[in-house]
């Protein structure tokens, strides 16, 4: 959390989802790849821009032991030939999937600085048939701007930048995870 002075404390859980909020978006996508093989890839955020092109750097500002902490992002939202660099900086916490473990695996990310900042999101992990289920939900009330906020958040941040780039985010981690799975399967034969 963020103190007074500026310095954040580091939780290891940001706890559940907030139900609260005005604005949702819900990407989701069946991964062709076992749920232990999507979820290093999701978790390794700093290796996200050798997997995803639209991703400008992330970094880690600071880090606890648990696989979260402090990271700074920035990803282009494309429109045609232009891109739309996007910036923001969130406390992270990783739930690993423990075998025998009651804890769902997820990614939890609170937004603390940028445009979106007090913006909750959580990336959920479900092993189905044929793969796993990858759920990313964005949950945020909006910019602090008088008369104008909840419509920016709902009419354009959250269904053109946010939507925009998590599913190429979760399309992009698919691709690398299912493109893992399969040279594993043909090193195994």
């Amino acid at each position: 959390m963020v103190a007074k002075d500026g310095r954040v404390s580091e939780p290891t859980s940001l706890g559940p989802m907030p139900t609260d909020r005005r604005m949702t978006t819900v990407d989701e996508h069946l991964v062709r790849a076992p749920l232990p093989v999507i979820f290093e890839l999701a978790a390794d955020v700093e290796r996200w821009p050798a997997h995803l092109s639209h991703y400008r750097f992330v970094r880690f500002e600071t880090r606890n032991g648990a696989g979260g902490g402090v990271v700074e992002m920035s990803a282009n939202r494309p429109f045609g030939l232009i891109d739309w660099p996007t910036y923001w900086v969130s406390l992270m916490t990783v739930t690993r999937p423990e075998p025998g473990s009651s804890a769902q695996p997820a990614i939890r990310f609170r937004h603390i600085r940028g445009v979106t900042t007090g913006m909750d999101v959580e990336w959920s992990f479900e092993a189905v048939s044929g793969g796993t289920l990858v759920r990313i939900v964005h949950v945020w009330n909006g910019p602090p701007w008088p008369l104008i906020g909840d419509v920016a958040a709902r009419g354009v941040i959250g269904p053109v930048f946010v939507h925009g780039i998590a599913s190429r985010t979760l399309a992009g981690l698919a691709h690398a995870a299912e493109r893992k799975s399969t040279n594993a399967s043909r090193i195994e034969v």
